[in-house]
């Protein structure tokens, strides 16, 4: 059966507000009457209404109905013959005139008929070969169109940078109505307010997730107790989106023409300064969310765990599936750390695995002591550290910045110049200096961390989780992971001990804390007892000796 040309009715309003109006119910009148007069049917199930989105901004192209229709048009779902039944054509597009009437030669194009309510025009592709004035018409149209939007654009902007600048200066507070504001504010009064249901969520949330919990299991407790990030409810996505959100700590963030306002103090406060640049370390450490199995590793997938022979990863391999211990729990020897050099055949040339067990009793048993903790921990002031190497990263930042700018110099004075090579370097410049600029501001989250946090954790918070972590408690492992994370640079795993042989029946762990102190302890592969071994720091990983027969 050859599908017929229908009539399709397009409604768009900037405001919601403007459809509550009788424009749309006079629209639909003219279409059906449009399509009776024509002898073609009017497609009432198909829906095309973009309410709030704006022309000027081509929101309605981007995630609107229009955009729906537009793609439907190119890819031919449409009948040629077709009619779209508009107000206007700023309906259409207020966009700028060459882009607006680009969009509108896409449907003429694709045999659809455009037809104006307001003034009862028709715009095809004979209509316009016969009347060729009319698409200067339509032309004219949209560039008033489009002036008419940037003018009030403008003006909006203007009036929004005022009010900013007040604020900044102090001389004025009141509501800014541009972006959304938080979900777990309201304004009341001439002034927000927390909303209490909302902020239990979102404080929850902000919890578990320096608990090291996952977006997946929040959104679940929050569900278990009945709370709400918002009125839509609660979306995995959102948690991570928040956790970012400066509103936290009642700042509200504009860009206008590319220039930002940071207006402090204008929702309130969730959390101080140092629990936001606290929350910002967290969120810019790779791996501190745990992975997707049931069993939160304890230090694999931190990004910090690597093979002692060759320096590749070290990564978990949970055997779920295999019969289990009475109580339910994996055996031992089921949980596995592997080098993903010699798993992959990259370059690691000792073969085998160790289970994970006795590597995560060490570690657990050997943090619960607070002299051995003291003196990983001892050494270079970790504020100083970091002060000195965010100096470091800051000037790195100024001669990267100083570079880029003597090559547009350059560019600029000698014009016969290739410029193809100063764009390439100018880019490779501008490359590297974002890189310096992201690490710059990680430093500065993790230096205001450090400033307004307590002594590392001590001893007594280890020995409380050891029990947990054994026993595979979600909680208990969860936390340990954090205090691993908090604590260590590297952990470096010797599965076959730290000089292997075929027979060995220890594991070689070197722990490399945060400050850059290290210490070397030897663990029973079946018991995860463990002693301090005789050092052998100095080796780098791949200088370690290895016999022949572990070359594959």
């Amino acid at each position: 059966m050859t599908a017929k040309a229908r009539v399709y009715s397009y409604l768009r309003f900037s405001d919601p507000k403007q459809a509550a109006g009788s424009s749309a119910e006079r629209q639909l009148e003219y279409a059906a009457r449009w399509a009776a007069e024509n002898g073609m049917e009017l497609d009432a199930t198909l829906t095309l209404r973009d309410e709030g989105l704006s022309a000027y901004h081509q929101r309605h192209v981007k995630q609107g109905a229009l955009g729906v229709f537009l793609l439907a048009a190119e890819e031919g779902r449409i009948v040629p013959g077709s009619v779209l039944v508009v107000e206007g054509l700023d309906r259409l597009s207020r966009a700028e005139p060459i882009q607006a009437q680009a969009q509108l030669a896409q449907i003429v194009n694709a045999g659809i008929t455009v037809v104006t309510a307001s003034d009862g025009r028709e715009y095809n592709r004979e209509r316009l070969k016969a009347q060729p004035m009319d698409l200067v018409y339509s032309l004219l149209v949209m560039i008033r169109a489009h002036e008419e939007s940037d003018t009030k654009s403008k003006r909006v902007k203007a009036a929004i940078r005022r009010q900013c600048e007040g604020w900044v200066a102090g001389t004025w507070r009141g509501i800014i109505r541009n972006g959304k504001d938080p979900h777990w504010t309201r304004w009341e009064d001439g002034r927000f307010e927390l909303v209490p249901e909302r902020v239990a969520a979102i404080r929850l949330a902000i919890s578990m997730y320096r608990q090291g919990h996952g977006a997946v299991r929040t959104v679940s407790a929050l569900a278990d107790q009945g709370l709400k990030m918002s009125n839509n409810g609660n979306v995995a996505t959102q948690i991570y989106k928040m956790i970012r959100s400066r509103t936290l700590i009642g700042e509200k963030s504009l860009e206008i023409d590319g220039e930002e306002y940071r207006l402090e103090g204008y929702y309130p406060a969730l959390l101080t300064e140092p629990e936001f640049a606290e929350l910002q370390h967290l969120a810019g450490q790779r791996g501190r969310r745990k992975g997707r199995g049931e069993i939160p590793g304890l230090f694999t997938g931190l990004g910090i765990s690597t093979c002692g022979y060759c320096g590749q990863a070290v990564v978990a391999q949970n055997l779920m599936g295999r019969a289990r211990k009475a109580d339910g729990r994996p055996q031992d020897g089921h949980r596995r750390l592997i080098c993903v050099g010699n798993s992959h055949n990259s370059g690691c040339t000792v073969r085998g695995s160790c289970s994970v067990v006795p590597v995560e009793r060490a570690i657990m048993n050997y943090c619960s002591d607070q002299i051995n903790l003291t003196r990983l921990q001892e050494g270079e002031n970790g504020s100083t550290a970091l002060a000195a190497r965010l100096a470091q990263s800051r000037a790195k930042a100024s001669e990267l910045q100083s570079q880029i700018d003597r090559v547009m110099d350059a560019l600029l004075a000698d014009r016969d110049a290739a410029p193809a090579a100063f764009a390439r370097k100018a880019r490779e410049l501008e490359a590297l200096l974002d890189a310096e600029k992201s690490k710059v501001q990680g430093l500065e989250h993790e230096l205001a961390a450090t400033a307004g946090t307590a002594t590392p954790a001590l001893a007594d918070a280890w020995a409380q989780l050891a029990t947990g972590v054994e026993q595979l408690d979600y909680e208990a492992r969860t936390q340990a992971r954090q205090l691993v994370a908090d604590t260590f640079s590297r952990i470096m795993i010797f599965h076959r001990g730290f000089l292997p042989t075929e027979e060995t029946r220890t594991i070689g762990i070197l722990l490399i804390a945060k400050h850059g102190n290290t210490r070397e302890i030897t663990v029973d592969r079946r018991t995860g007892e463990w002693e301090a071994s005789t050092t052998i720091s100095g080796l780098p990983a791949g200088d370690i000796p290895v016999p022949d027969s572990f070359y594959q």
